[in-house]
């Protein structure tokens, strides 16, 4: 049922941070039903919130059918700015909420497991130092949703492979890696210097889930070559695959600073691969420079003067 269109004026105070919330959650998930599961009220709830949203704006906001919900003409303008909106209200509550508590700030990231191989720990290191008062908020999840994170106001930074779709968002190079083939040290392709990748694939693997930007990008390289990876096991970190390599269940492609500080000690070695582009580059991502809060701000600048060449 289309919402009737109106010539009154729209009153600012009868918008509710609530409803444009739930607007956003729906259309980032595609579906009512998801956006009010994630909001946390019920669908009937949810649908009440819709309508008194769109009636009040005057135009239909989303347009329904089986596969879900996509915004509509209007629904696009609104998504835009509420997420600008949003974004700075919940970074209000936490500056507010800051001086509640006693601290100086929060830095908000969401980042992608190749993150916490090395970059990121290292570099929240120097930034706590520098910053004791400054507290993090970190989430450990897939590139696609930090970038989303980041689109939509939950996070202000995301750490997120080089193959994650950026549209919108801002970029910069935080750091560069090889990938490498770990595999036990008794293995036949263990005597080698370098391996083939074509080699490598004819073994069973060890990955992370499919939908990651590494495994997605080791899986395109076997499908330029005709071939297929077959994963045998899937984990969620890789000290577990590490483990798993170690207990004999595969062979695994992962940056090379993940796998070094863990590799003697479970008896692995790692070998450069031939016929795959292994140089991995994370990035930083972000919205609008101009507007991040001075905690995000401090931690880009921090990355930008540790990426710059020692002179």
């Amino acid at each position: 049922m289309n919402t009737p269109q109106s010539s009154a004026p729209i009153n600012l105070g009868r918008f509710d941070l609530g409803s444009l919330r739930l607007f956003l959650m729906t259309v980032d998930a595609g579906s009512l039903t998801a956006g009010a599961d994630r909001y946390g009220i019920s669908l009937a709830a949810a649908s009440k919130r819709m309508a008194e949203l769109e009636a009040h704006v005057g135009h239909p906001l989303l347009e329904r059918s089986k596969r879900g919900v996509v915004p509509t003409p209007a629904g696009q303008t609104l998504q835009r700015h509420a997420i600008e909106l949003v974004a700075q209200l919940e970074q209000m509550a936490l500056a507010l909420s800051d001086f509640r508590h006693g601290t100086q700030g929060h830095l908000r990231i969401w980042a992608n497991t190749s993150a916490f191989g090395h970059f990121l720990p290292t570099t929240l290191a120097i930034f706590s130092a520098r910053h004791p008062g400054i507290k993090v908020d970190l989430e450990d999840v897939l590139s696609e949703e930090a970038a989303r994170a980041v689109t939509t106001g939950v996070a202000e930074l995301a750490v997120i492979g080089d193959n994650t779709p950026t549209e919108g968002l801002h970029t910069l190079p935080c750091e560069t890696d090889e990938l490498v083939l770990l595999v036990p040290a008794g293995h036949a392709l263990a005597v080698r210097e370098t391996v083939a990748f074509t080699d490598a694939l004819d073994h069973d693997f060890v990955g992370m889930n499919r939908s990651t930007s590494l495994m997605r990008h080791i899986a395109a390289a076997a499908g330029a070559c005709g071939r297929v990876m077959h994963t045998r096991v899937q984990v969620r970190s890789f000290d577990a695959m590490c483990r798993m390599v170690s207990a004999g269940l595969g062979l695994a492609i992962l940056p090379r600073a993940s796998a070094l500080p863990l590799a003697p000690a479970l008896g692995l070695v790692l070998r450069r691969l031939d016929g795959l582009w292994t140089r991995r580059r994370l990035l930083l991502a972000m919205r609008d420079r101009q507007q991040l809060s001075p905690p995000a701000r401090a931690f880009v600048e921090l990355v930008e003067a540790s990426a710059q060449p020692a002179t």
